[in-house]
């Protein structure tokens, strides 16, 4: 008998139903438009069409075992000439099971009597599973088998892509075994989904680890145990063996491999560390499979952020699949999961620290930031990472318990621009100065007393740089105040002071000092003179007492003390102009548009100088 899928009682497309008719309605589907939104915006490819068939086979053998324990668990999958039939040895359907489920769209066998109980164990729903298959079929062939009703004659189902479909009873030998085969036909421009190279490729990566015998073409599919549970002799070997299976399925060789297992979560898998470093913002892609079968490859909510450098791939029956079966959902059960994730590799970390520092100096060599990123969030963490987390400091490539140890004080800086500044000044003055403009490394070093009491941090300003550089005696600075009135008139518009020391090495003759108060107070200046007069009333409003920037002259550098004896005071400015440059270059600090045009009038004015300067006898040299 034909029928619509949309109206099975239907042998052909109804016509208009008349105003008068009392009769109940039902919704006319358009298959080919259903199948459209099905490829285009349900399913991210046409190859899940593999992973339903899979799916629908380990659901009815699920069922069937529910009830029969020793029945056969196999699916064979054959190719060849632009069609594929699937078989399984699973509960099969009776023909009013077919009319119920495979005429009616989206309709489950999950859902029946006498299979509630195993429902826990099935990945999919049979009527939405098999109406996918027309992403890749003109004409969909189900011939099923009841297992439960063993006498029942075969019942086969053909159904095309126009949407409909005819039923009718075959010969027992047409199907002498319980379960069910189903055969697709290729559509139009499909067929090389249906190749054996195609689909025994798709098998493997969707049903690797599916717990029943799956073979496409004789070739087995499934391999069991996982890769995670398999007996080694050593856990050498084990890493070996873990190492070559992150090779194969991601295409890198590991730092290392933890393996995870959430019992209460029914989770077990692998997260293998990555050998180069990421960005933390990366967001990381993981496998999961949902009772062995491939769910998704782009899991990214699978751990905390933090754990961005490692790969997982794991085997759940707890975490709930989307609608598309392509991603999870997030809920209560997958933040668990996730915690219990996150606290499993924290604990490989604390079990590096403790038994095996040279892989965790290895380890941290590439993926310091993730480490750092968990320890601001978590004291034990920063505790324990405390004697391995590397910084950049006046003293070298240190850890905080190292730096700790040679400082009676941990100065650090917030930003990268202000330790270079500093960092040879203060170095050559003996104040060790931590780098904390980096990711993460100044909140932990203002978290350092909380983990090693008695620890005295302090955050560095001009203020404390200048303090402990040399005052020049009071009578040469007399002296010089011709000279130092010149400089700072010459900076005095670009809202910097200067100052005179004597500080080490002799070769930084001049040294940039700012914070980030006063960098902010120069914006608001600069975007002040640039405003409109509304909004710069409303900037003039904000201006506060910020200090100001302020350029220290080494007045035991040399080219310092020869501009000091210069007697013109254009031409001290222009040099004092030239020295406030060369310092903001040297501190790698951005320039302002006022910075580089003060730049080019120094190069111009002194090369000005140099050119045009009048000799004795009235000529130019």
């Amino acid at each position: 008998m034909d029928s619509q899928i949309s109206q099975p009682s239907q042998p052909s497309r109804p016509g208009p139903v008349s105003p008068a008719a009392s009769a109940p309605h039902t919704f006319q589907v358009d298959l080919r438009g259903l199948v459209d939104l099905l490829s285009h915006h349900l399913y991210s490819s046409p190859k899940v069409y593999l992973r339903e068939l899979l799916q629908n086979a380990v659901d009815a053998i699920t069922a069937r075992r529910a009830e029969q324990p020793d029945a056969p668990a196999t699916v064979r999958l054959h190719t060849g000439d632009g069609e594929l039939r699937v078989t399984d040895s699973g509960i099969g359907l009776t023909e009013p099971e077919v009319h119920q489920l495979l005429a009616t769209i989206g309709r489950s066998s999950k859902r029946e009597d006498g299979l509630q109980a195993a429902r826990a164990d099935f990945l999919g729903q049979f009527g939405i599973g098999l109406l996918a298959c027309f992403v890749v079929a003109g004409r969909i062939r189900v011939v099923s088998r009841s297992a439960r009703t063993p006498d029942a004659d075969p019942v086969e189902w053909m159904a095309t892509d126009d949407g409909s479909y005819t039923v009718r009873t075959l010969p027992a030998e047409a199907h002498p075994e319980p379960g069910t085969t189903v055969h697709l036909v290729a559509r139009a421009g499909a067929a090389d989904w249906l190749t054996g190279e195609r689909v025994l490729s798709l098998a493997r990566d969707f049903g690797t680890l599916l717990p029943y015998d799956v073979r496409v073409d004789g070739e087995a599919v499934t391999e069991l145990p996982a890769p995670w549970d398999r007996p080694h002799s050593s856990p050498a070997a084990r890493r070996v063996a873990l190492a070559r299976h992150c090779h194969d399925l991601f295409g890198f060789t590991p730092l290392d491999s933890i393996v995870l297992d959430v019992p209460l979560a029914g989770v077990r898998g692998v997260a293998y560390v990555l050998p180069t470093a990421v960005s933390p913002a990366q967001r990381a892609s993981h496998r999961v499979h949902l009772k062995g079968m491939l769910l998704t490859e782009r899991a990214e909510q699978l751990l905390p952020d933090w754990a961005f450098f490692v790969r997982c791939v794991l085997d759940t029956d707890s975490l709930r699949p989307t609608a598309s079966r392509e991603s999870l959902y997030e809920d209560d059960t997958l933040a668990g999961v996730r915690e219990a994730l996150g606290e499993r590799i924290r604990s490989w970390l604390t079990g590096l620290a403790a038994q095996d520092p040279e892989r965790l100096a290895a380890f941290l060599s590439v993926h310091h930031l993730g480490v750092k990123s968990l320890a601001r969030h978590d004291t034990e963490m920063l505790r324990t990472m405390l004697p391995w987390l590397p910084f950049e400091t006046t003293d070298g490539r240190l850890s905080l318990e190292e730096f700790a140890q040679r400082h009676p004080v941990v100065h650090f800086t917030r930003t990268v621009e202000e330790y270079r500044q500093v960092a040879p000044i203060a170095s050559a003055q003996g104040i060790g100065v931590v780098n904390g403009g980096y990711t993460y490394d100044s909140d932990l070093v203002e978290a350092l007393p909380s983990v090693r009491p008695g620890t005295a941090v302090a955050e560095l300003d001009s203020d404390t740089v200048t303090a402990h550089l040399d005052a020049v005696d009071p009578a040469e600075e007399l002296a010089l105040s011709g000279f130092l009135t010149a400089a700072r008139a010459a900076l005095d518009p670009l809202d910097c002071d200067v100052a005179l020391r004597a500080f080490h090495p002799l070769s930084v003759p001049a040294l940039h000092l700012d914070d980030r108060t006063a960098r902010h107070e120069q914006a608001r200046a600069e975007a002040e003179e640039q405003a409109d007069d509304l909004w710069a009333g409303i900037l003039g409003s904000l201006r506060g007492s910020a200090p100001r920037a302020r350029l220290v002259l080494n007045h035991l550098n040399p080219l310092v003390r020869r501009i000091a004896t210069l007697g013109e005071a254009e031409l001290i400015g222009t040099a004092v102009e030239s020295l406030y440059g060369q310092a903001l270059l040297r501190a790698q600090r951005p320039l302002r548009p006022a910075d580089s045009a003060l730049l080019n009038r120094a190069f111009l004015g002194l090369l000005e100088w140099a050119t045009h300067t009048d000799t004795p006898e009235g000529g130019a040299r």
